[in-house]
């Protein structure tokens, strides 16, 4: 059981981020909030898991690290940190990206938006006012705002990043949700999550920030992601109208059903 003061932990997936892991613990760990951070490294071939295993020794009893035997997905990354973060009683677990396209700065006001506000999830998002990206050429601009918009339009809801990576999960967000039934493991792991939070009910508020496209390491964007992105989607659509179509011969009220409105600056 963790005992520490902190009550908030990072959780960071690697994967070929020797360049960065150094800098953005290093960033987190200068916060005037204390987070812990666990990184979780997929078998890193560069080194990544010794850099941080060096840098434990510097921050102990903060800094933790999770191997995993491959490459197996950010998903599955972030699944294994929400338990790990569960079993030690973490009270609020964020998700961050280790190539600073995510500010470290903003997990304060991601923090003050769970703790102070009231909110149940708090996204750091591009697309609401104050939000923006930067180092992205028009056509990736173009590419993102428009899967956001096609998100939102088919599932309905009212999150205006729902690809977002960069977010802060009250602990009882993550004991409702059934993390072994989240079934994607790419940026539709992020759509997936956010769905079944709005399902369940759970308020969700948005924090602007600068999104800054990586500038050391390998992007880790591919064809077979956005697939999943896409068609995910539809799934996650449709599963749902099942559902509720279940549901209701069933005579059953679904939760997921009742409308839920996000807390919009």
């Amino acid at each position: 059981m963790h005992t520490d003061l902190s009550e908030r932990l990072v959780i960071i997936p690697t994967y070929k981020e020797r360049h960065n892991v150094q800098r953005i613990i290093e960033a987190v760990m200068a916060l005037p909030l204390e987070f812990d951070i666990l990184i979780v490294d997929d078998a890193s071939p560069d080194g990544t898991a010794d850099e941080v295993r060096r840098l434990r020794q510097v921050y102990p009893g903060r800094l933790f690290l999770e191997e995993r035997e491959g490459k197996l997905g950010l998903g599955t990354a972030y699944i294994l940190g929400f338990k790990w973060g569960l079993e030690r009683n973490y009270q609020y677990i964020f998700e961050m990206d280790a190539d600073f396209s995510h500010p470290p700065g903003a997990l304060v006001p991601l923090y003050r938006a769970c703790a102070e506000d009231g909110a149940d999830v708090a996204i750091g998002s591009r697309y609401v006012s104050g939000g923006a990206v930067e180092n992205w050429p028009l056509n990736r601009k173009v590419l993102s705002y428009g899967a956001s918009l096609y998100v939102r339009l088919m599932t309905g809801m009212n999150v205006k990043d729902p690809t977002a990576g960069f977010v802060c999960y009250r602990r009882r967000v993550l004991e409702a949700l059934h993390l072994d039934r989240i079934e994607f493991v790419g940026y539709a792991f992020q759509i997936e999550m956010k769905f079944k939070v709005k399902q369940l009910g759970f308020q969700i508020k948005e924090i602007p920030i600068t999104f800054t496209d990586r500038t050391v390491g390998e992007s880790k964007m591919s064809s077979g992601i956005i697939k999943e992105a896409v068609f995910g989607v539809l799934k996650l659509k449709f599963d749902s109208i099942f559902h509720r179509r279940s549901l209701k011969k069933s005579g059953y009220t679904d939760r997921s059903t009742i409308s839920t409105k996000s807390i919009e600056d």
